[in-house]
């Protein structure tokens, strides 16, 4: 079966897939034990090689037809040696042809080393008729020694190059914090570029230091098509990538980062070391021809199938954090009312529910009645319930149930020792270890138990929830070269980085995705938001085991414009949350702006709503309403265009939906501060040059029409706004091709 859920793919995807699929299964048996293999969707196609002692990635090419080409130069490095008792042992590798196999939709290659006994796996994988290829390496242990095994990389290129080819490389930026000035990069790579983009648990913006990425790259050409190639990790703990050109050749390199290191990892008896997932995929024009065809991949392959069944998803929400840590029964109370009467759709509580950091019990002070009172009543009006929580978080409360960092078993969970005057902040504490198996198994209880004892709809994880550094030598992490160690404090908490940090969030990554894992097997339905301190851990791991991410840790208009526009050529839209914070608002127009910034994915509003004025009431319940009506089916299943430069807050900036099954889409028009620019043309995208589309003006300011859609993609879709920080939804539907001939308009705002 050809699992589809981009439907604006479906017809042409699915006759493609069944014809390639077939011309590839005619040849699976033929190829099954033989050293060379093919394998592909209706995006891309691999062709690669088992050696006699190390297996290579030949070649990518785009769709059939395309002339999108590369060749590796690089065969797969693996592993030369290995630590076993202190001795540098080196490895043989030799290929096991009888115990490889490929078909139409995989490819394991297995190579063994005699002295010391390790079997090595090297993996491919499609699992949705189109979009890219994943990719594994899984070294087990079969010997009855623990050894200590090198870096090992996800997936290694080396591409040939035509002489003189002229490349960018666009990558995105995430959004901790407060998205930066940037945000999206696309550089030239020239001879001599280098380049590497870093990844972690816990992205810290560093002054003179490159912000973190969103694990991906685009590396196309620069003009034509503007086809290529992408790569990103599916993973959340300390990873990079790499890219560099020398003369004629383009390397890159993607996997754990080895940085401090060197890396090394414990490999027991028996067990078992599997790289982060990576995905090769290729495209053609440009980043949003990449992000068309990876966010329905991501949505198909990676996110959880049960939160996309619901036709709510992506959801309206009411959050607490107006009110910061104030919030108490009364204040819930009122706001499950008047998201009732707004149409919002479920009621969030933020932090400040909680006995204390670590004590995640309802304080009876605020909430004598308990949580389940609090969710009772937003279930009894229809609403969805949800709480804030940093569960792997100790401090100093000694009520039973409490994680504290005193107690002598937490205290060999935490990741460093602390002093005997340290005290936690507000709502952070100190982090556990999660890679410690009886910190596992604590954890996995606590978030069931707040998900049960609170009749939970959604839980909110945040702050420095996965460990990426460690002190400890007793861990099942790497133990730190201890003049390597360095203790700094940052944001609540202690970050400790050492030569073993890789290891440590390695070990801890996977036990995070574990405990999500059981929990989503026991409560299906329940939604997940990924926080952490907003956008800090944005990534393709992440999506795999959350269902929304909150994109930055700022809440104007321009920093959740700036964030979406930066996530969305990567992710998902309905994934994307933003924060709806208070704004100051001198007009309906500056209400409707504050509310639209916030509107284009996951929607949460953070501010008391009672002081709204009537106006600012009816202009609410109508965004919500046309949210749920409109805009929401576009969000989860549209094309995304980037139909403007990067949000300034000064220039005008929008952002295209386009969905050729529904033929309808909708235009994000804001108008910057300058206040002598009223009028702006959009060049819109994705549309038929003969087709002609109704135009409609949501907020009338201009008189709806008909255009063509050649007219919309060169002359430009033409918006007037009154007012500096005000904004339009544009509406935009195909009409039939018999009706499309007749009464084409020249109508204000469409300027034909």
């Amino acid at each position: 079966m050809i699992r589809m859920l981009c439907r604006c793919k479906q017809v042409a995807v699915a006759v493609c897939v069944v014809m390639w699929g077939c011309a590839i299964a005619c040849n699976s048996e033929a190829i099954k034990k033989s050293s060379e293999a093919w394998i592909g969707t209706t995006d891309v196609r691999i062709h690669v090689h088992a050696g006699l002692h190390g297996p290579s990635l030949v070649s990518l090419n785009g769709h059939a037809g395309s002339a999108n080409s590369w060749t590796n130069l690089r065969s797969e490095s693996l592993p030369a040696s290995v630590d076993l008792d202190g001795v540098e042992t080196p490895i043989v590798w030799e290929w096991k042809q009888a115990a490889s196999l490929s078909d139409a939709h995989h490819v394991s290659f297995v190579y063994e080393s005699a002295k010391p006994h390790l079997r090595l796996r090297w993996q491919w994988e499609t699992r949705a008729g189109f979009g890219p290829i994943e990719h594994s390496i899984i070294v087990e242990n079969l010997g009855d020694q623990e050894l200590w095994l090198p870096m090992v990389n996800s997936l290694s290129m080396a591409w040939k190059l035509k002489p003189g080819a002229e490349l960018k490389n666009f990558y995105v930026e995430k959004g901790a914090d407060s998205p930066s000035a940037e945000g999206t990069h696309l550089e030239s790579i020239a001879d001599g570029y280098q380049w590497i983009g870093r990844s972690s648990t816990y992205a810290r913006p560093i002054k003179g230091e490159a912000r973190e990425i969103i694990p991906a790259e685009f590396v196309y050409g620069a003009s034509g098509s503007r086809a290529g190639w992408f790569t990103g990790i599916e993973f959340s703990g300390r990873t990079r990538i790499t890219l560099a050109r020398e003369h004629d050749t383009l390397t890159s390199d993607v996997g754990l980062n080895p940085e401090p290191g060197p890396f090394r990892t414990r490999l027991a008896a028996g067990g078992k070391f599997e790289t982060p997932t990576a995905f090769l995929g290729a495209f053609e024009g440009g980043p949003d021809g990449a992000g068309n065809q990876l966010r329905p991949w991501v949505r198909a392959v990676l996110n959880n199938a049960q939160a996309w069944k619901d036709t709510h998803y992506p959801l309206l929400v009411n959050n607490s954090w107006g009110s910061g840590m104030q919030v108490d029964e009364a204040l819930s109370m009122r706001m499950i009312s008047e998201s009732k009467e707004l149409g919002l759709e479920m009621f969030h509580i933020d932090a400040g529910w909680f006995r204390g950091v670590g004590d995640w019990y309802a304080d009876p002070k605020k909430f004598p009645h308990g949580l389940t009172a609090i969710a009772d009543e937003a279930h009894r009006q229809g609403l969805r319930f949800g709480i804030w929580v940093d569960w792997t978080q100790a401090a100093l409360d000694t009520a039973p149930g409490a994680l504290n960092v005193r107690d002598p078993k937490v205290r060999d969970w935490l990741v460093n020792d602390l002093p005997a005057d340290w005290k936690p902040e507000e709502f952070k504490g100190q982090t556990i270890d999660l890679g410690v198996p009886a910190a596992k198994e604590y954890a996995a209880k606590e978030v069931k138990r707040l998900v049960e004892d609170n009749h939970l709809d959604m839980l909110e994880h945040d702050g420095y929830l996965v460990a990426q550094g460690c002190t400890r030598e007793d861990h099942p992490h790497a133990p730190p070269n201890m003049s390597s160690i360095k203790v700094s404090h940052d944001s609540g908490f202690d970050f400790a980085v050492a030569s073993n940090s890789t290891d440590v969030s390695y070990h801890a990554v996977r036990a995070y995705y574990d405990i999500y894992a059981q929990l989503r097997r026991e409560h299906p339905g329940l939604l997940l938001e990924i926080c952490n301190d907003g956008g800090r851990m944005v990534d393709f791991g992440s999506a795999a085991h959350g269902d929304y991410f909150s994109i930055t840790d700022t809440y104007d208009p321009l920093s959740n414009r700036r964030a979406f526009y930066d996530t969305s050529f990567v992710l998902p839209a309905a994934m994307l949350e933003s924060y709806v914070e208070k704004w100051p608002v001198a007009n309906i127009e500056n209400f409707r702006y504050m509310l639209r910034s916030g509107m284009m994915g996951w929607t949460t509003i953070m501010l008391d709503t009672t002081v709204w004025s009537p106006e600012q009431h009816e202009a609410a319940r109508r965004a919500f309403a046309l949210y749920k009506e409109k805009l929401r089916p576009l969000i989860r299943d549209a094309q995304l265009y980037h139909v403007s430069n990067r949000p300034d807050g000064v220039q005008w900036d929008g952002v295209e939906y386009w969905d050729p099954s529904r033929k309808d889409g909708v235009v994000f028009a804001f108008r910057g501060s300058i206040r002598d620019e009223s009028e702006h043309r959009f060049l819109l995208a994705g549309l038929k040059d003969a087709a002609h589309y109704r135009v409609h003006f949501e907020d009338a300011t201009a008189p709806d029409g008909t255009i063509t859609g050649r007219e919309l993609m060169t002359t430009g879709l033409s918006i007037h706004l009154a007012h500096p920080l005000s904004s339009e939804l544009v509406f935009l539907q195909e009409l039939p091709s018999n009706k499309s001939s007749a009464g084409l308009t020249s109508e204000p705002g469409l300027k034909r």
